[in-house]
Order: C-alpha cells, then structure tokens, then sequence
C-alpha cells in the first residue's frame, strides 16, 4: 500500500479524545498529510499539543444536544467551504449518538454511522452471544442479570449457576460509561455470590436499567486474548482483517482490559470467524472483536464486538495497514479495495519494555526479544511537539506506578 502524501480534498472531525483518537488522526496525518479537528468535553493529555490535531473544548457538562450543535457548526462552515468532511468516533457512546442522528448529520457530513438494529446487536453483549450460537462462534456460558424492574420490590438478583470466580459487566456498555459510582469497573472479576450481590446493588443504585451478564471466567493470563480488528465497507465486503496476540492489559479499574501491549500475527481461524459474523449481520464500518484462547481445549472464545476501531487501532498501521485508507477509499473516494490481511509481525506497545517483561514468562520473553527487532511502536512517540514528547514520557514513567497499584503481582509461572 503506497505512503505517498496526497491532497485528499477532504477533512476529517473526531469526537473524543483518547489514546485511540490520537492514533486515528495520526493515522491520517501519515498517509494524506493532513490535520483533524477533534471535538471533546474536555482535551486531554493524549490529544493535546499536536501539531497535526486542531481540538475544541466544549466543556464538561456538555450534554448531547450541545455536542451536535458544535458538530453541526463545523460541518455548516466546512460545506460552506465545499469541503467533503468525514465524522468519526471511537466510543460506544459516540456510535449510537451518531447512529441515532445520521440523517441530520448526513447534511454536512460524510458519516460512519452503523444502521440502528445492527447496531442493537453488536453492542449489547447478549445479542452478540446469540448471533455467535447461531453461527457455532464459541463463546464463554454466559447468565443475565436485568435490571430494567430494578425499582420494583420485586426485584431480585437470580442465582448464579456458575463456578466462581466469574466475570461481570454490562451488556450494553453505552449505557453504563455515564455512570459515576464508588467501585465502578468497566469488568468485574467476582471471587463470591456475595460479592456479586453487592456489586449488583451499587449498579441498581446507580441507575443503570439495562442488563449485565455474568460468564464464566476462562482461564490463563493476559497471553491468552487476542484482539480482532475489521473494515466492512459500504459494499458489505471485509477489507481489512487484523488480528494480535495480547501480551499484556490494562488493569486499572475503568481501563481493564484494554491491551497495553501486542504482537501482531494473523489467526486465520478467528479472522474467518470474525469474517463470517460481520456479514451475517450486515455490518459497517470498523470493528473490533476480543477473544480468549481457553487452555482448557485450545478454541479460542469470543467475549464481544466493540462497533468501532478501537482505543489500540495504531497495532494494525504500525503493521502496515493504515487504518485510514480502508474508510477513505470507501467512503470519500467511493472505490472498492481488495481484501488486506495484516501478516506483519510488530510488537506495539505503550508501556516500557522493561515492566513488559516483567509479566512474560522466558517463553513470551524470547518471542518479544526477536520481534523488537523491527522496532517498538508506541502510537504517541512519533516526531510531533516538544510538548507532546514531554507528555509521552511522563505517561510511559506513571505506567510503573499503575501496574504496582493494580497488577503488582507477575504471571503464575513466577517471571
């Protein structure tokens, strides 16, 4: 796929502004030498200081209604200017807010919306469990916990016939990100009934009225998962397959699961699976699947689809595949593409290599040792800003005090 810097005769506007927000405008700003306007409530340290990201603040308590003026005003000056504009967003709160005005936005911009029943589908996690049955996609037994009668008396929290510990975590996590509550986790590794009963109890207090589910917990440390990344484009084919084994997570309570670092390599079983899953829904877009490979019988298990690129998309650039020709030549160029599969071994990283090893056994240890030979690719040490440079070594360094406070603890096999 060519490097070569063009006039692409459009811009781009991004909402949000994390990591993963960073590497899409990053990802334009490589292949069509181009700058983004990003839209937050607040900017921060990922996305500020760039010299190729124009941001606007909205404030805090900004609601909804006062994030679409303001895209509104950007895509009323830009049509004005006879610009073609391309939204983007990396939430799930995004998605369904863009979904849900697609035609009003449609008037100014090029929109990645995802059609209102798909979208139903991929991001509530017992749909997707049930499309996965339907399609012999393993996934972990899962249980439900409704919370919609959550007022009434009535209510109660349904016995668990699980082992524990178990995983919990809201279905639609749309829903829950707005939340603010003591304890809140974006999943929660339950040791005890009683813990889940009061973890349920702090969700229902809360407000939260939609389901959560409670699955078993597959086995094996943060090796085991692998990350899926797709395009579908407008034509309903997968041109680009991505896919990564995890080395290491997050482990802060509002970030776990997340990849902090992961070695590029294709799964050709998970990528015909993912494949199969997105066109049987008639999917859009970016996606990004997580799975676990279950030591117990080798298969791996797929615990959810996030309808949009992911906060780590910069694993599948570094690699080769620059995320943002996949959705400019479909959407403002309007040509199709062939299929690309990323086979191109890269470790992509945003913790020091030094606690990487820590929690990689010799064998991890050896793999991570030949591959960053091609380099460590981190999607924010790049050649922007004094400033930016600043921030990234301060957010590297503060990685330290994180996993001491969160994760102290290396794998099992004692390395």
């Amino acid at each position: 796929m060519s490097n070569a810097l063009i006039d692409p005769d459009f811009d781009l506007v991004l909402l949000g502004t994390d990591i993963g927000m960073y590497a899409l405008a990053r990802a334009f700003h490589e292949r069509y030498g181009m700058s983004s306007t990003l839209i937050a409530k607040v900017v921060a340290g990922p996305v500020k200081n760039s010299s190729f990201i124009d941001t606007i603040e909205i404030g805090e308590q900004a609601e909804r209604a006062d994030t679409l003026a303001e895209i509104q005003r950007q895509g009323e000056k830009r049509k004005a200017a006879g610009r073609k504009t391309l939204l983007m967003y990396n939430s799930d709160g995004f998605a369904r807010m863009v979904t849900d005005n697609e035609e009003f936005l449609s008037q100014w911009f090029v929109v990645t919306a995802i059609n209102n029943d798909v979208l139903d589908i991929v991001a509530d996690k017992i749909e997707f469990g049930r499309v996965c049955d339907e399609l012999d996609i393993p996934t972990p037994r899962t249980l439900i916990q409704d919370f919609a009668n959550a007022d009434s008396p009535d209510w109660e929290i349904k016995d668990v016939d699980l082992t524990f510990p178990v995983v919990a975590k809201p279905a639609v996590g749309g829903e829950f990100e707005g939340l603010r509550f003591e304890g809140k986790k974006k999943i929660y590794e339950v040791e005890t009934p009683e813990d889940l009963v009061h973890i349920f109890h702090q969700v229902r207090d809360a407000g939260y009225r939609n389901r959560f589910v409670v699955q078993e917990l597959i086995p094996g440390d943060d090796t085991a998962m692998r990350s899926i990344t797709a395009y579908v484009d407008q034509r309903g084919e997968v041109t680009l397959l991505a896919t990564a084994q995890v080395l290491l997570q997050e482990h802060t309570p509002l970030a776990i699961g997340n990849p902090a670092a992961m070695i590029t390599t294709p799964y050709p079983d998970l990528m015909a699976q993912a494949e199969r899953l997105l066109k049987h829904v008639n999917y859009r877009g970016f996606a990004n699947f997580d799975v676990k490979v279950d030591p117990r019988d080798g298969v791996g298990k797929f615990f959810e689809v996030n309808p949009r690129i992911g906060r780590n998309n910069y694993y599948v650039t570094a690699a080769g595949a620059n995320v943002a020709e996949f959705i400019t030549a479909d959407l403002i160029e309007e040509r199709p593409m062939d299929q690309v599969v990323v086979r191109n071994e890269i470790l992509y990283s945003v913790v020091p290599m030094v606690l990487l090893r820590r929690y990689l056994n010799p064998e991890m240890k050896a793999l991570v040792k030949r591959v960053t030979r091609k380099g460590v690719f981190h999607p924010m040490v790049n050649r922007d800003t004094l400033k930016r440079r600043a921030y990234t070594y301060a957010i590297r360094a503060n990685q330290f005090r994180k996993y001491a406070k969160y994760y102290p603890k290396p794998t099992e096999s004692g390395f």
